[in-house]
């Protein structure tokens, strides 16, 4: 599998968009060589859903161009690999969650990628009721894993996306597979790593540590749960970056991750995260997933190709899947 972080300093600048396609292009040329399952992305995948007003000293795009731009650059997995999203703060209300109103479902309809007919085996209504892929599940079988569940959630999931998720993650058909939850807002960035207690937006419903009290600890079949949303502007890589892990209820190792460039290649108003991502190889051991740094920005050409890894404990590790 491979991890986005959030894209919206790539999609808020015309001139940093085609960093964002080249990533999506790197993906899609190398879904054969890499055996490339899924694409995961941690969200906001716009700074603004739903503006005209440009402050040019954070964007010079309005809500529909930064949309158009994400469309564009994950048109580019269509029909080849499902890509799931989970949607962020910016991803809805007008410049940051006012309200439940979102782009999504009109530029992402299931429609639009033919793997995800495959794949995707429930979906919740989103808070204006439309059925969309901001709750949605995916399920994956390999010879040496079994199977596995990918559950995505809306920004701050409501109470009903959770008992969604943890009824279909303890249900008969997929109590036995390795669930995989992905949500915007989770954990802090950097060494620090708290689950996030609260927030200051108006879609409160439930934060980071509601989320691990109310879903994860309790489900005994989510080992791994991927974040994104937090970061710290300073742009030293770790500060962008965590990784904790907890027991949960059943005395079974949940590895969470936060993972979030969007202010490296400088600051808030940069390149929005110099082509960073994470490559998550699943070793045929089935039960330990290799992490990897990747820029194809950096790895595109031969003058910085020796940057285009990032070798740091934080940057590469392993996580152990307990059976």
């Amino acid at each position: 599998m491979i991890l986005l972080g959030d894209p919206q300093g790539y999609t808020k600048y015309d001139i940093n968009q085609p960093i964002f396609e080249l990533c999506t292009a790197w993906i899609s040329d190398n879904i054969s060589r890499l055996n490339i399952k899924a694409v995961l992305c941690t969200g906001d995948l716009v700074e603004q859903n739903e503006n005209i007003i440009l402050n040019r000293k954070m964007l010079n795009q309005t809500s529909r161009e930064m949309w158009q731009s994400a469309s564009r650059s994950l048109a580019r997995l269509d029909n080849k690999v499902p890509y799931i999203v989970s949607c962020g703060n910016h991803d809805y209300g007008y410049r940051a969650s006012e309200n439940g109103m979102t782009r999504f479902p009109e530029y992402f309809p299931i429609e639009r990628n033919s793997t995800w007919r495959d794949t995707c085996v429930s979906a919740l209504p989103n808070r204006n009721g439309i059925p969309s892929l901001e709750n949605a599940a995916f399920e994956f079988s390999d010879e040496k894993w079994g199977k596995l569940l990918v559950i995505t959630s809306e920004f701050h999931p409501r109470n009903e996306v959770l008992d969604w998720a943890k009824k279909l993650a303890s249900s008969k058909k997929y109590e036995n597979h390795t669930v995989i939850f992905i949500t915007h807002s989770f954990l802090t960035s950097g060494k620090d790593c708290r689950r996030i207690e609260k927030e200051k937006y108006k879609l409160l419903d439930n934060n980071g540590a509601d989320i691990w009290e109310k879903l994860i600890r309790s489900t005994p079949n989510i080992r791994l749960v991927i974040c994104g949303h937090t970061a710290n502007g300073k742009g030293k890589f770790e500060d962008n970056v965590s990784y904790r892990a907890d027991a949960n209820d059943a005395g079974k190792t949940v590895h969470q991750m936060m993972f979030n460039v969007q202010t490296l290649g400088g600051g808030w108003e940069g390149n929005g995260g110099d082509g960073w991502l994470r490559i998550l190889e699943f070793l045929p051991d089935g039960k330990t997933i290799a992490v990897r740094t990747y820029s194809p920005l950096f790895g595109i050409s031969p003058s910085t190709k020796h940057l285009a890894h990032r070798t740091e404990p934080f940057d590469q590790f392993e996580m152990t899947i307990e059976r």
